[in-house]
């Protein structure tokens, strides 16, 4: 599977806002590999404002080291945070 990193990285020289025909054209001209690719392909056809926005369209883990449970266990905190407070100001 294809990481956020990876992701990013084959799309390092491209500029944005991109199409989904150009960041996959930009990935194969970088050389991903084929998990990369995939994962490319799967994306919307949209217009992408960064790599950042690319990864996560393409459903790639920002954060492959917190494990399920971890976010299940986070998800269930009640614990208020600084935007959930300010939503009601």
């Amino acid at each position: 599977m294809a990481s956020y990193t990876d992701v990013l990285e084959y799309l390092s020289a491209l500029d944005y806002p991109a199409g989904k025909d150009d960041v996959i054209r930009e990935a194969e001209r970088e050389g991903a590999p084929p998990e990369v690719l995939q994962a490319l392909r799967a994306l919307p056809p949209v217009d992408y404002a960064n790599g950042n926005e690319v990864a996560r369209s393409a459903g790639i883990d920002a954060a492959p080291e917190v494990s399920p449970s971890q976010r299940a266990a986070q998800a269930r905190d009640r614990h208020l945070r600084v935007s959930q407070h300010l939503r009601g100001i």
